[in-house]
This record gives structure tokens, C-alpha cells and sequence, in this order.
């Protein structure tokens, strides 16, 4: 019995250990890529580069997110990520100047800059004191991106500003949703790949820093 029971400590210490060296690893990756990704988007602004355009985009995203993926066990799978995240800084700096350019536009990027920031560190926090399991949320996470996308697609196709607004609420929550989501999957060994984590925590980070973009800006807007 005491032999059980000391095993059961042990196993626990190692539990404990592996899912702090996984945060740990996480979130510098994470800090990394932000900071890369800060950088792309900064050459998109000053040499003002278009926006490659929706296609583009998607393909891009995907065809990264995949190679990933592929990568995920291997040192090539950090330079994956790191042009993940390069791309898409690439993708949001002719967004961010779109905004800048508008009468109050500095202090929109800035109150969705500090919104993401507060609502990502805020999440994650709650979720690793709390320790809750919020596994529960996945199914509904999926179908709700999913859902979402399309409507999304929808929006941007047939110019249907209503639609796009809602659009960016609903991502407001879902990636809200996906943060609580893959914290606590990190902590209760759900996702025990760092490169994988880091990649689903960004892209909630980006999605919610263009829906809120996209919010604050049409609120704040005189017309």
C-alpha cells in the first residue's frame, strides 16, 4: 500500500513537471512567433504592401498549418511555425494600415491591441488556476469556427456588411472559447506537442485581434 501510494506521488510529481516544462515551452514559442510575427507585419506597413487578397490568404494559412502539422515532431517543425506566423504578419500589416489611416484610427488598433491582450492573458490565467477541464467545449468550438468561416466567406463574396460584423462577434467568443480550450488541454494532458499549442493559441490571438479590429472600428465610426 505504501509502495502504491508512493508510486502514485512520483507519477504525479512527473505529471506536474512535464505539464509545466510544456507551458513553459508554449508560451516562449508563443512570445517568439507574436514577436516575429510583429516584425513581418511592421515591413508590410512601411513599405505599405498590398494585401494579398483572400485566395492567397486562405492558401497560404492552410498549406502552412499542414506542413505543420506534418512537422510537428521534428526541429523543422519550429521554422514551420515561425513561417506560419511570418505570413500572417505579412497578411496583417496592410489591415493595420487600413485602420491608421482612419481619423481615430491609432486609437482603435491600440483598444483592440489591449483587448486582446487583456482577454488572452485574463483566459489563460483563469484557466491554469482554476484547473478546470473545459474539454467539454471542443465539439462546439469546431462546429461553431466552422460555421462561422462560411459566414464568413459569405460576408466577404457578397458584401453584406451586417453579416461580416456578426461574423466578428461570433469570433470574439470562439476564440475566447479556444483559449480556455487548449490552456486547459495543455494542463490536463490533451495536447502534449508545444509546437501544436502554440500554433492554436496564435491564430486565437489573431482572430481576435482582427474581430475586435473589425468591431471597435465599425463602432467607432462616424459614418
Amino acid at each position: 500500500m505504501n509502495y502504491d501510494t508512493q508510486s502514485t506521488v512520483v507519477r504525479s510529481r512527473e505529471s506536474a513537471l512535464q505539464t509545466n516544462k510544456l507551458l513553459r515551452n508554449t508560451y516562449v514559442l508563443l512570445a517568439m512567433t507574436l514577436g516575429f510575427s510583429a516584425v513581418t507585419a511592421g515591413v508590410s506597413m512601411v513599405f505599405n504592401l498590398p494585401h494579398p487578397g483572400i485566395i492567397i490568404t486562405l492558401i497560404g494559412y492552410f498549406g502552412l498549418l499542414f506542413l505543420t502539422a506534418k512537422l510537428r515532431n521534428s526541429v523543422w517543425g519550429i521554422a514551420s511555425v515561425f513561417a506560419l506566423t511570418g505570413f500572417m504578419g505579412l497578411t496583417l500589416g496592410p489591415i493595420v494600415n487600413a485602420y491608421l489611416g482612419l481619423p481615430n484610427g491609432p486609437q482603435i488598433v491600440m483598444q483592440a491591441l489591449g483587448a486582446t491582450g487583456i482577454v488572452f492573458l485574463g483566459l489563460s490565467a483563469y484557466a491554469i488556476k482554476s484547473e478546470k477541464d473545459f474539454s467539454f467545449m471542443g465539439g462546439f468550438l469546431f462546429v461553431g469556427i466552422l460555421v462561422a468561416f462560411l459566414a464568413g466567406l459569405a460576408a466577404f463574396f457578397f458584401n453584406m456588411p451586417g453579416l461580416s460584423l456578426a461574423v466578428s462577434a461570433m469570433f470574439v467568443l470562439l476564440m475566447s472559447g479556444l483559449i480556455l480550450y487548449e490552456t486547459s488541454n495543455i494542463i490536463h494532458g490533451g495536447e502534449t506537442n508545444y509546437i501544436m499549442a502554440t500554433v492554436t493559441l496564435y491564430v486565437s490571438i489573431y482572430n481576435l485581434f482582427t474581430s475586435l479590429l473589425h468591431l471597435i472600428g465599425a463602432f467607432s465610426s462616424s459614418d
